[in-house]
């Protein structure tokens, strides 16, 4: 039987380093197989709820060509349009949703909520972002990674990360270091922050375990030798947008800007560039939402966590990113929705 049929995908940490290598090799071979036009649904008849607590655009086109790809029927819900944690518990939805689909997707604040529908679902839940953990970014990242390697497997290169390390991002991975084990560099002036969460204390309390996980501030070491630099927004989506937030933000990580200067400091003509998206690289992006002042004192015209020169250059693999998210997203429901081992290589 299918080793991943009718399994969460909450965490990349329920998952083994062999797991998660068979998972990019299915997506590898879904992208090759839609690009050469022989792919094939596989999933005719299912039926897919698709939860938005936070909107998205890069995640819900994903799902939502992963499935009309596939043959899978799909009903899209913000939870501000329904009843769900308002006026029925999380436990009641599960259970009801479990009687009417195949499959649940869930994007919203906590992982705590995520783990409470996977608890009582007994169809597959699939994690599209929490505050906690993006882990179907950072497969889709890690599919990335493999595809702009040469000479080299996954748990050999140095990755780092630099500017805001309190985010579901680096969070997720934390936890893909601890499993695949490549060199992982988290680079800010910040240190972790469990917040009271049992979710990321876990990860933190982990780190000390594994002599391939660095936090550093100093971005010459954090940066030297490193085969893909990668970066997020400054704010996260669950910050209130506010010009004291975003100037305390700025304040703090405007050394820590992706640009040319941090790129000739990896000494690797090779260096990828990697971003999650939505990226505030262009000055009409977010000329709006902060003093202006702050723009002048800090000369951010250009960009603010990357320039807009990096983001745009033939180093940056950003837009590979954001498309391969709909194969992984096909490898996971495929693998989960069908019991029998399916050979999507002939």
């Amino acid at each position: 039987m299918n080793q991943f049929y009718n399994k969460h995908f909450l965490k990349l940490l329920d998952f083994s380093k062999k797991d998660l290598y068979k998972l990019i090799t299915i997506s590898e071979k879904l992208k090759y197989n839609k690009k050469n036009f022989k792919e094939k649904k596989l999933l005719i008849g299912k039926n897919v709820i698709l939860i938005f607590e936070k909107n998205s655009t890069r995640t819900r086109c994903s799902f939502e060509i992963a499935c009309f790809d596939q043959g899978v029927n799909i009903t899209f819900l913000n939870t501000k349009d329904s009843h769900i944690g308002y006026k029925e518990s999380l436990k009641d939805s599960a259970k009801i949703l479990s009687r009417m689909y195949d499959g649940l997707e869930y994007r919203g604040y906590y992982q705590k909520n995520i783990e409470i529908l996977a608890k009582y679902s007994t169809i597959p839940v699939w994690n599209g972002l929490t505050n906690e953990f993006h882990p179907i970014q950072i497969l889709t990242d890690l599919l990335t990674i493999k595809e702009n390697i040469k000479n080299k497997n996954i748990d050999q290169i140095k990755l780092s990360y630099i500017g805001d390390i309190n985010n579901n991002i680096s969070y997720s991975l934390i936890e893909a270091s601890i499993i695949i084990g490549f060199t992982l560099y988290l680079i800010s002036p910040q240190k972790l922050e469990f917040k009271n969460n049992f979710y990321i204390k876990n990860i933190i309390n982990k780190i000390k375990y594994y002599n391939n996980i660095h936090i550093t501030n100093n971005i010459n070491i954090g940066v030297k030798n490193a085969d893909f630099i990668y970066t997020d927004v400054w704010l996260s989506m669950d910050e209130k947008n506010s010009f004291i937030l975003w100037e305390n933000k700025i304040k703090l990580l405007y050394n820590y800007q992706v640009n040319k200067s941090l790129l000739e400091k990896s000494e690797n003509n090779n260096v990828k560039i990697m971003h999650c998206l939505p990226s505030l690289h262009s000055y009409n992006h977010y000329k709006k939402l902060f003093n202006k002042n702050i723009l002048s004192k800090y000369n951010l015209y250009n960009g603010l966590e990357i320039t807009n020169d990096v983001f745009e250059s033939d180093k940056s693999i950003i837009f590979q990113q954001a498309e391969n998210k709909i194969h992984i997203i096909k490898a996971i429901m495929i693998t989960s929705l069908l019991k029998e081992n399916i050979n999507i290589f002939n």
